[in-house]
C-alpha cells in the first residue's frame, strides 16, 4: 500500500480499531479483516487468503480492523458483560458502521462494495457478520472459522488434552511421536508419492495396526505403538463424545494432520503444556460461566450429555455463529467463500463441513446454495496455513470477481511458496465435495494435472451430534440480575 491516511480511535466502551485510507489509490472499495485466538490487539496487515491480490496491495481499498473490544489475549475481559457481548458479535458490526462514515466523510462518497475477510477467530467474526448482519458486506471470507466457539474450546480442545494426558498422567504422545505416526497415516490411507491425502474423510486408518506385539517395544527403524497410545489417537480420530457415543463438537482430527499438531494437541515433552489446554482455560474459567471460575482447567470438562447441556445453554448464542439461515445475506446480495486446511490442527475441518451442509439444506440444497456460498478444502493444509499442502490462496480476488462480475469461482489455485518467494508446487481446490485428483499421471506440483472428482466421503458426511445449527431463530441476550438471561425470538 502506498501513502495513507492513518486513522486510529476507539468506539465505545473500548473498542480500537485502525482505518487505513489510501490518499491517492483507493478505487472505492472497503475491506474489512478478521483478528486470530482470542484478539486483543489491532493489525491491519492480517490478511488472510489474498496471496497475490493485486488490488490489495495496490491500496485499492481502505482496510480496517479492531481489538474486538479489549486487550491483550487471555479471557478476563468476558467477566464485563459488555466486553463479551462486543467479542461474541457486536464489534464487527460497530466498526463496518464506523468505517464507512469515515470513508464517505474522507472521500465525499461511501464505499462502492465492502468485503471481509478472516481466519480462524477472524472466520468466525465473518460468519457472525454474514447471519447476525447481512447487509455489513457484500462478500465475506471465512477461513477455518471458529464459529462452533464454546464448543470447540471447552470439548473438542479438553477432549484432546485429555486422550493425551490420559487418565492424568504424562502425555502418552509426544512431538517425537508425530513423524512416524504420520508415516504409519499416510501408508495405511494409501497416499501417493507427495505424501498429500486429498481425501482424508475416506481414510479410517486404525492405530491398532501397528500396536507392538507381545514383549516389542518402539524403535526408531520399527516403530510402534502402547495400548495407551492406540487408545489416545482412536480418541483424537473419534473426537469428543458423550456417554451415549454422541459428539459434544461436531468435528475430530482428520488423519494425515499428525505433523500439525506439535505444541498444540501433543507436548514437547511427556510433562509439557499445549495450546488445548490454555484454550480451555481461558474459556472454562473467564466466558461460559455467569462468575469467574479462576481454578477450573481442561479437567474439569466432563464429557456427558447433562454437563454439555450446561455448558452451552449458559451463553447461548453469545459466542457461537452456527445458524445455517443464510437467507437475509443471500437476498442482500451477499457472496460467501468459506475454505479450510484438511490438516487443521485447531479447528477440525469436519466442522466446517457440517456446518455447510447445514447450510445448504437450510437454503435449498447444494446447487441453490452454490450461487452464493461455497467451501473449498485445502489437503495438507494445518490451520490458517502452513503444513504439507500448498497452503497460500487468493480468495479475496476470487469474491471481488464474484460480487463485481458474478464469477463464482469453480477452483482456487493454492501455491507452496518457498523464503525466496519462488512457487515450489500448486494445486486447485474446488467446491465441496469435490477433490483434486491427479488423473492425468502429471507431476503432483502441476495443477495441470489434476481434475475436480466427487468425494463420496464428504458428499456423505452424517454426524451423530448432540448439537445442531440453529436455524430460524435470533437469539437475543440481556444482562440482568448478574447473569445474562438469553431470549429467543422468530428472525
Amino acid at each position: 500500500m502506498g501513502a495513507y491516511c492513518d486513522v486510529q480511535g476507539v468506539i465505545a466502551p473500548q473498542i480500537h480499531f485502525q482505518l487505513r485510507l489510501p490518499q491517492t489509490t483507493w478505487r472505492a472499495d472497503y475491506l474489512q479483516l478478521g483478528c486470530g485466538g482470542l484478539c486483543g490487539s489491532v493489525s491491519t496487515d492480517r490478511v488472510a487468503a489474498s496471496s497475490g491480490c493485486v488490488p490489495l496491495t495496490d491500496g485499492a481499498f481502505a482496510v480496517a480492523s479492531s481489538d474486538e473490544g479489549h486487550y491483550q489475549g487471555n479471557g478476563l475481559f468476558s467477566t464485563d458483560p459488555t466486553l463479551r457481548a462486543d467479542f461474541g458479535y457486536k464489534s464487527d458490526h460497530q466498526l463496518a458502521l464506523a468505517a464507512k462514515a469515515i470513508i464517505k466523510k474522507y472521500y465525499g462518497q461511501a464505499p462502492t462494495h465492502s468485503y471481509f475477510d478472516g481466519c480462524s477467530q477472524g472466520g468466525h467474526q465473518a460468519l457472525t457478520e454474514a447471519q447476525r448482519y447481512p447487509t455489513d458486506f457484500d462478500g465475506i471470507i471465512a477461513g477455518a472459522p471458529a464459529n462452533n466457539f464454546t464448543a470447540l474450546n471447552t470439548f473438542s480442545h479438553a477432549w484432546t488434552a485429555q486422550s493425551v494426558f490420559l487418565n492424568g498422567g504424562p502425555a502418552t504422545i509426544t512431538t517425537a511421536d508425530l513423524a512416524p505416526i504420520h508415516t504409519a497415516v499416510l501408508t495405511g490411507c494409501g497416499a501417493p508419492a507427495d505424501g498429500i491425502i486429498a481425501d482424508p474423510s475416506a481414510c479410517d486408518w486404525d492405530p491398532a495396526s501397528i500396536q507392538c506385539k507381545a514383549g516389542q517395544t518402539s524403535a526408531a527403524d520399527d516403530y510402534c505403538l502402547t495400548a495407551d497410545q492406540v487408545t489416545t489417537l482412536r480418541r483424537i480420530y473419534a473426537g469428543p463424545t458423550d456417554e451415549h457415543g454422541k459428539l459434544l463438537y461436531p468435528g475430530y482430527q482428520l488423519r494425515g494432520s499428525e505433523l500439525n499438531w506439535a505444541n498444540v494437541i501433543v507436548p514437547t515433552t511427556p510433562t509439557g503444556t499445549t495450546g488445548d489446554q490454555n484454550f480451555v482455560r481461558e474459556t472454562i474459567r473467564y466466558q461460559i460461566f455467569d462468575s469467574p471460575q479462576p481454578t477450573l482447567t481442561y479437567r474439569d470438562i466432563k464429557f456427558t450429555a447433562a454437563y454439555y447441556k450446561k455448558v452451552m445453554g449458559l451463553g447461548e448464542g453469545m459466542y457461537d455463529a452456527t445458524d445455517p439461515d443464510l437467507r437475509a445475506f443471500k437476498e442482500a446480495g451477499g457472496k460467501l467463500i468459506l475454505w479450510h486446511g484438511l490438516g487443521d490442527q485447531h479447528i477440525p475441518a469436519v466442522g466446517t463441513m457440517a456446518y455447510y451442509k447445514a447450510v445448504q439444506k437450510a437454503m435449498g440444497g447444494a446447487a441453490a446454495t452454490s450461487t452464493f456460498a461455497r467451501l473449498f478444502l485445502l489437503p495438507g493444509v494445518a490451520h490458517c496455513g502452513g503444513g504439507q499442502g500448498p497452503n497460500t490462496l487468493d480468495a479475496l480476488t476470487a469474491i471481488v470477481d464474484w460480487v463485481t462480475k458474478g464469477q463464482a469461482p469453480d477452483s482456487l489455485l493454492t501455491e507452496s511458496v518457498d523464503s525466496n518467494g519462488k512457487v515450489t508446487s500448486a494445486r486447485p481446490a474446488y467446491p465441496f465435495p469435490y477433490i483434486a485428483e491427479n488423473t492425468t499421471g502429471g507431476s503432483a506440483d502441476d495443477p495441470s494435472s489434476y481434475t475436480p472428482v466427487r468425494s463420496a466421503a464428504e458428499a456423505g458426511l452424517t454426524l451423530k451430534w448432540l448439537g445442531s445449527f440453529r436455524s430460524g431463530y435470533e437469539t437475543v441476550g440481556n444482562w440482568a440480575n448478574g447473569k445474562w438471561v438469553v431470549t429467543k425470538g422468530k428472525a
